[in-house]
């Protein structure tokens, strides 16, 4: 038993000191996370474009599972142990983060919302706000994933559906429905269900789900071929990399689609569900007639209906320059297929991703000298693959960057540019074949304005609040007390046993059923084993490493807390309440550790101040919300002086004590102090004559004063306390794990009879 425990104090002492380095070590990686969030701030970086998340730090437990689950790099950062928002720029709204996060504390939103004007005022089900039976749905409501815009397009026909009182009337049979149709013209008389203008990701989408609904309707596209936006993407290009669902077809059957890919399979669908389609017909206006029916103009046709769903892209028309030379033929604001230019001299400018794909698209060619202007002095709004690539090209001399840098004209054979240096602005002029402008598109804002959509902020509904979608700790916590009541019942039940000197209980006749080495017992012990085995496919579940996708893992933390109390009341059942093997007994002992730590880390976690907006809660800040506080009192009153004066001596008494332990001291000492501050308020309020409500007023300002203002002494050993305590925690089952295996191998070895032999 002896050397059992020098063990232990070797391994915890061991643990100790990798606790000491971790924290060290956590320390300088977060000093250099703050440096750099504060140079993507100074260049904009920090903020995102469209969606991005939005943490609560009330929930958040400092995991790091969204970090990992980030295909970008870099978005989302453990700062002071919770997650932050770090450079929102590089954010393409995947949700990966919000799906994963075991505790639902991250929602992804749209940026900005009430600072923007090209973001249209839509309602929960996508309907245009004071405009009955017209949808927006995709790109042009602000969200930029294919994802998305299916289920945007998915969620609109649904919505028609379940609204369309009368039954569908067959006027889709003149569209030719067999692939896209050039011509064929819609008699006026005919009154649709649906128009759907763009056969884009949304348009098709919401094109299957009219389809299977039994809706009648038509889809107008400009080009000629399905895809909207993805059918302009580059050559190649990886334009869907999750699964998703489209009406009638099911789930894709590949995660990972190339822009290709992705319109092989769409016309294949187009084909498949004779959808009808109308290709050429570039929209142009649309506007109510009498009986209050839709009339969806295009260059040759209008088509009647009773609902409209805008399934537009963002980028239907390239923004440009406004510099002379701009209408030129050798000047593109889209490329398709880099392969097609060879040997030539080509200016991109952007700083996008389509930008900078076109560059490294161009680069690869033979013969090209490829140069990428951007008007910044860096690129910080482009995928993490994306900016490696592009410094990998610029090192091998295959792109010459420009960064601060604007084009001022273009020439048949030339581009010139102004160029921001040390000198000051510089003029440059580059012989030039080949000018690809790629600065995004401009929203169709004056389109669906015309339309009757509104982009007033005031008519939008507020961004997407943090969802209430709780922890999973409630109800892990009542199935374990539920539990844990069934096990006290059986104990007392058995009370004449559990309750006998181990020496004795041979000659009880439940001795046989009860011990840990049969009937019962070993049932107990069997199971908590593979409540542990259960408990800890958490870790697998929450590793990047495992690519495990089982369930979300809020549901995997509501087990993981469930079945870490449950093993623990299992072993105790196993060892018959009186553990005697030195390897089961540490097993078990560390699973009290684990629950115990649990809750102490639950209690410190709940001292430490956090802010509402999303992100970390800087020490200024703290102070700045305990000045407001002190603000909210009376000065000129002697009672709330006094205790503002005395709050703020309690914390001076018991701030900034030397050595952890100390200042861990001085924080109980001063709930102590305050306790009696209470007191001696509540005497000084009733002899000074002041009421019972404002005696209470005061005190509830002077307690929320003083945890602030502790908050402030003990920030930082707060936090490090945290992280200790997750790293310890970890550690600890990871001990547990080892004496469980050992009691099992010994058991099955030995023998597993209770006091051993045969009794």
């Amino acid at each position: 038993m002896s050397w059992w425990l020098l063990v232990l104090v070797v391994a915890v002492l061991g643990l100790a000191c990798l606790a000491v380095w971790r924290q060290r070590t956590d320390l300088a990686r977060m000093r250099s996370v703050l440096e750099e969030r504060e140079q993507d701030r100074q260049s904009g970086a920090d903020s995102a474009q469209l969606q991005h998340p939005v943490v609560d730090l009330s929930r958040c437990l400092g995991c790091g599972t969204c970090v990992a689950a980030c295909p970008e790099d870099g978005v989302l950062e453990l700062v002071h142990g919770q997650a932050v928002v770090a450079k929102g720029a590089r954010c393409q709204g995947i949700s990966a983060c919000e799906r994963e996060c075991p505790v639902g504390a991250i929602t992804v939103t749209i940026a900005n919302l009430d600072e923007r004007d090209d973001v249209p005022a839509v309602g929960a089900d996508l309907e245009a706000i004071g405009e009955p039976g017209l949808f927006l749905a995709g790109e042009v409501t602000a969200h930029a994933l294919i994802k998305t815009a299916i289920e945007h397009g998915t969620r609109v026909a649904a919505t028609i559906a379940q609204r369309r009182m009368s039954p569908a009337l067959p006027s889709a049979a003149v569209l030719q429905p067999h692939g896209l149709a050039s011509v064929g013209e819609l008699p006026s008389s005919d009154v649709l269900d649906l128009c759907v203008v763009g056969a884009g990701p949304a348009g098709l989408a919401c094109s299957l789900e009219a389809t299977r609904n039994g809706l009648s309707f038509v889809t107008l596209e400009q080009q000629a071929t399905v895809g909207g936006t993805v059918a302009q993407y580059p050559r190649a290009k990886l334009v869907l990399s999750e699964p998703v669902d489209l009406p009638l077809h099911g789930r894709l059957s590949r995660n990972a689609y190339t822009k290709e890919d992705l319109i092989a399979l769409w016309d294949g669908i187009v084909q498949e569900h004779q959808l009808p389609i109308l290709g050429g017909q570039t929209f142009e206006g649309l506007e109510r007639d009498a009986d209050g029916l839709f009339l969806v103009r295009t260059q040759d046709r209008f088509v009647r209906a009773r609902n409209v769903c805008m399934a537009l892209g963002r980028r239907g028309t390239p923004r440009h320059l406004g510099v002379p030379g701009e209408d030129l033929p050798k000047v593109a604001n889209h490329m398709l297929d880099a392969s097609s230019v060879t040997g030539r001299r080509v200016l991109v400018v952007g700083g996008g991703d389509a930008a900078i794909e076109a560059a490294l698209g161009l680069a690869e060619q033979p013969g090209n000298e490829v140069t990428l202007s951007y008007r910044k002095q860096a690129f910080f709004r482009i995928r993490s693959r994306n900016d490696q690539r592009l410094r990998d090209a610029a090192q091998d001399g295959r792109i010459r960057l420009l960064l601060q840098s604007e084009v001022t004209a273009i020439h048949p054979d030339a581009v010139e540019l102004a160029v921001v240096d040390g000198a000051g602005i510089q003029k440059l002029s580059l012989s030039n074949d080949d000018v690809f402008i790629m600065i995004g598109g401009t929203p169709p804002v004056a389109t669906l304005q015309a339309a009757g959509v509104s982009f007033d902020p005031g008519l939008r509904p507020p961004a997407r609040a943090i969802e209430e979608r709780g922890t999973g700790l409630l109800p892990a916590l009542v199935v374990a007390f539920a539990m844990s009541l069934a096990a006290l019942v059986w104990c007392l039940l058995h009370l004449d046993y559990y309750g006998m000197p181990v020496s004795m209980r041979p000659t009880h006749p439940d001795h046989h059923a009860l011990r840990p080495g049969r009937g019962l017992g070993l049932g107990f012990g069997i199971g908590s084993a593979a409540l542990i085995v259960v408990n800890l496919l958490y870790l697998a579940r929450r590793s990047p490493k495992w690519k495990l996708r089982l369930g979300s893992l809020r549901g995997w933390m509501t087990v993981h807390v469930a079945t870490g109390i449950l093993a623990f009341l299992g072993a105790c059942l196993h060892s018959a309440m009186a553990p005697r093997s030195a390897s089961g007994g540490y097993a078990m002992w560390g699973l009290a550790v684990l629950l115990l730590t649990g809750a102490i880390g639950r209690y410190v976690y709940a001292w430490i101040p956090r802010a509402a907006n999303g992100r970390e809660l800087r020490l200024d800040e703290v102070k700045a919300t305990l000045a407001e506080h002190v603000d909210d009192q009376d000065a000129d009153d002697s009672f709330e002086a006094r205790a503002q004066r005395a709050v703020l001596a309690v914390v001076a008494r018991r701030q900034w004590r030397r050595g952890f332990f100390g200042r861990v001291a001085s924080w109980l000492g001063g709930q102590r102090d305050l306790r009696r501050l209470m007191f001696e308020l509540r005497a000084e309020g009733v002899s000074a004559g002041r009421s019972r409500t404002e005696v209470g007023r005061t005190q509830r300002l002077a307690r929320r004063a003083h945890h602030e203002a502790t908050a402030i002494a003990h920030f930082e050993d707060l936090r490090a306390v945290l992280s200790t305590w997750r790293y310890l925690h970890r550690w600890i089952a990871v001990l547990m794990v080892v004496f469980l295996v050992q009691h099992i191998v010994s058991a099955l070895f030995y023998g597993s009879s209770f006091g051993g032999g045969a009794r």
